[in-house]
């Protein structure tokens, strides 16, 4: 006997598009394609994993004829594409071999799969925290720039996340560079510490932008962390390899202190990165009293030469050389109008820190060798 249900396309559609990165993925298991639908009377429950991040969403129901709750699998990608080109409200119907859909004129019909499978989904989530998912979004997009992709260190292919009764803390690095933004207003009193997965991180970036959540809620759930809003459950594994000892580098005892106009920093640097031309080429900076001279010298292109005010800085001139996008990069997360840094010596690294109490910047790089000027 045919079953009856109805919801809201646009709600459909946006649940359905925050799960293709997950059922589209090749995994082991030919299910994780596809997504599962449970219904009830009132609410549609959507689930999709590959195994390593997995998302439960919901819709409201508007109409439905189910006394019971029900449960099948559709076509991830399918039913993604085939509600994409509908308007409005969506009727399905369902038996136990195909789900059709009805829109205005148009009749539609995909073959389904027994629930049952669908490989086991985390259960039973123990939330630690809230906080403002705005906040949340604006920390993750200070540092997740710098997560690589295939680092052949494991644990740099991924985010820090520190948890204590004092703040709440993520830290990246490339190697060459590391981004941390720490804030007090979010604790902890019992310290958690986990290595999120780059795909993670991004995921839950693009999910926290579509659903535009106040509150998020973070949790565990077994050996996994899930993050939680009003319509949705995201969990995600976690890498095993040990982070770094970052602490030691961002140790800034004997630097010394200065201050550079944020946006002529800015734009000397990217002056500089036009004139790289796809090569590895040092930056020069000799900082002294009063101004910060930058030359960088691309024998196939050209040069450049500016002088930059600078104030504060205190003691002989240095002279230290910089890959000019690895500055570049972390200095667009900043909305300073003023970059504060700090420089101890030629083969220390520079440190940059932002002002804001609530959201506290900092952005280390790496100098390199004289030898790639």
């Amino acid at each position: 006997m045919e079953k009856k249900f109805v919801v809201d396309q646009k709600s459909l559609l946006n649940v359905l598009a925050s799960m293709q990165p997950i059922c589209t993925k090749r995994t082991t298991i030919d299910a994780t394609s596809f997504i599962l639908f449970h219904i009830g009377p009132r609410e549609l429950i959507l689930k999709s994993t590959d195994l390593e991040i997995s998302l439960q969403s919901s819709c409201t129901i508007k109409e439905s004829d189910l006394t019971e709750n029900q449960s099948f699998l559709v076509s991830g990608r399918r039913i993604f594409e085939l509600v994409k080109e509908l308007e409005g409200d969506i009727q399905f119907t369902f038996d136990s071999q195909s789900l059709s859909l009805r829109s205005n004129t148009v009749h539609l019909t995909l073959n389904i799969k027994d629930a049952q499978e669908f490989p086991p989904f985390p259960e039973r989530i123990e939330n630690l925290m809230h906080m403002d998912a705005k906040f949340m979004l604006e920390m993750l997009d200070k540092v997740a720039f710098l997560i690589p992709q295939n680092n052949a260190n494991p644990a740099l292919n991924g985010l820090f996340l520190e948890v204590s009764d004092q703040d709440f803390k993520m830290t990246t690095t490339d190697g060459h560079c590391l981004a941390q933004v720490t804030s007090t207003k979010y604790t902890l009193a019992d310290a958690k510490k986990w290595l999120l997965p780059r795909r993670a991180i991004f995921e839950i970036k693009k999910i926290l932008e579509a659903f535009q959540d106040a509150t998020l809620f973070v949790g565990v759930c077994g050996n996994q962390v899930v993050f939680s809003g009003s319509a949705f459950n995201f969990f995600t594994k976690l890498l095993v390899d040990p982070f770094p000892n970052y602490k030691p580098i961002l140790d800034k005892n004997g630097f010394i202190p200065a201050t550079v106009e944020r946006a002529d920093f800015v734009k000397t640097l990217r002056r500089s990165a036009c004139l790289l031309s796809g090569q590895f080429i040092a930056t020069k900076f000799e900082f002294g009293e009063q101004l910060l001279n930058v030359s960088m010298h691309n024998k196939e292109v050209g040069k450049l030469e500016e002088a930059l005010p600078i104030d504060g800085f205190q003691g002989a001139q240095l002279e230290v050389r910089f890959y000019a996008p690895y500055l570049l990069n972390g200095l667009q997360a900043f909305n300073d109008t003023k970059s504060i840094l700090y420089l101890k010596n030629s083969s220390r690294p520079i440190i940059f820190e932002s002002n804001n109490q609530e959201l506290r910047l900092t952005y280390l790089v790496m100098p390199v060798s004289p030898t790639a000027a």
